[in-house]
């Protein structure tokens, strides 16, 4: 991971960050005033304003937003620390732990192998990743007598296939998540759980990760039921599998140096470590409760796909650009706008259960479905967030959000180090205030 050349500070950006117009930092899209582009600058205000009233009140380190329209970056702001207990402040160049936001780079990857007739959709997993096809499924028995629960594991209905894995109906699961007593109990001996260290397997080798998944019971029969889980792990070893690449440095190869995200990967370079953001070591939200970060100054035994990459806000901007615009983004075509309306439509019918569904789970409302890696808008209504059909998102577990509604042309990144019980509430939040600075 190589960070780019930077280009000086834009007026714009020196504006909205305060900092010296001679501050080296990356310009991620052409700028553009908020004006120019449909957008009222009072009411982009109030996003700085809120995010400095949560600095001030130790709720929140600090964060970076970017905002683009028509393409255009409207407003960039860099609000509170980068590292509160150093007193560094933020940075436009932070470079943030992005959690569960790899899952659309690595849905990328994958959908960049299927253009290529590498894989298909609807190709067994077992085709990739040995044992696969013997996997058994543990099913919950209640006692009616003594409401005692005990399990008993059965054949696998049907194999999970490739489009399984992309959304979350694999039968897989997390054992952060589970209710599945035995399932969690199967990650925690295979060290694909941790209790102490939340959504992270990356001390496995993807050797290793494959055989302790495959050793484990599915908490459901696949494609039965949405269940967020460690699928875009094993999506992860499947596009090493079908391209014969470690999965960091096909991302690398076929991702982040065509769209120029030189800050983005799986190990922050020491050269880098100063611009890492740091939380504050607890959860307001949660009684001051002790919470952690996963540690990037080392590589990994293996790149996760669901939660072990880094990446700057500028360079994430240029990600969801290019897939707002169909697949494209500075004339570098990374898919084709087909692929992109797949991945962007909701894969979830009605024949797929959904105890708790992807919205609800992002942002404690309904109206969304899954499509293949994020979560996506299926009405302008029913949703209690503002956008429009189409609208498409995905977060991380610290404290990190996008979303792109391809028909208001509006993408927006939201970067935080504030893992946190209440993150869903700041998600929502950012939203109403995006979507209030619309004037046409």
């Amino acid at each position: 991971m190589h960070r780019r050349a930077l280009l000086a500070l834009p007026p714009l950006l020196a504006a909205a960050v305060a900092l010296p117009l001679s501050l080296p930092v990356a310009q991620p899209l052409p700028s553009a005033k908020p004006e120019e582009v449909g957008l009222d600058a009072a009411r982009l205000a109030r996003i700085g304003a809120f995010l400095k009233a949560e600095v001030d009140a130790n709720r929140l380190p600090g964060g970076v937003v970017m905002v683009a329209r028509r393409g255009k970056l409207a407003y960039a702001e860099a609000v509170g620390f980068r590292d509160k207990a150093s007193a560094a402040p933020m940075a436009p160049d932070a470079v943030f732990r992005i959690y569960s936001m790899t899952k659309p780079l690595v849905s990328v990857a994958a959908m960049i192998l299927v253009e290529e007739g590498r894989i298909q959709l609807t190709d067994p997993v077992s085709r990739y990743l040995p044992g696969f096809d013997r996997l058994v499924v543990s099913e919950p028995r209640l006692d009616p007598i003594t409401a005692a629960v005990s399990y008993v594991q059965v054949p696998q209905a049907r194999q999970m296939t490739v489009q399984d894995l992309l959304r979350h109906t694999s039968g897989l699961a997390y054992g952060e998540i589970t209710q599945n007593a035995q399932v969690r109990a199967a990650y925690t001996q295979g060290g694909l759980f941790r209790a102490t260290d939340p959504y992270d397997a990356r001390q496995l080798t993807p050797q290793q990760f494959t055989a302790a998944l495959a050793a484990a019971p599915l908490a459901k029969h696949p494609g039965t039921t949405w269940e967020y889980s460690l699928s875009s792990d094993a999506l992860g070893r499947v596009v090493e599998a079908a391209s014969g690449q470690r999965l960091e440095v096909f991302l690398e190869e076929r991702l982040f140096k065509p769209l120029r995200m030189a800050d983005t990967g799986f190990v922050v370079p020491a050269a880098s470590a100063g611009r890492i953001a740091q939380g504050l070591g607890i959860d307001p939200a949660a009684n001051n409760a002790p919470v952690g970060l996963i540690d990037v100054s080392q590589p990994p035994a293996n790149a996760s796909g669901g939660a072990g990459a880094v990446s700057t806000a500028a360079d994430y901007l240029r990600f969801t650009q290019m897939l707002a615009n169909g697949g494209v983004l500075d004339g570098v075509r990374i898919l084709s706008p087909a692929t992109v309306r797949l991945m962007t439509s909701n894969h979830l019918d009605e024949r797929i259960a959904q105890p708790v569904t992807p919205g609800e789970l992002l942002l404690g409302t309904r109206g969304f479905g899954f499509g293949l890696g994020f979560a996506t808008r299926l009405a302008d209504g029913v949703a209690a967030v503002p956008g429009r059909d189409g609208q498409f998102m995905w977060a991380g577990y610290g404290g990190t959000y996008f979303w792109a509604d391809p028909k208001e042309e509006l993408v927006v990144v939201y970067m935080t180090a504030a893992p946190s019980v209440g993150r869903a509430a700041y998600r929502r939040l950012m939203m109403q205030m995006v979507y209030a600075a619309i004037t046409g």
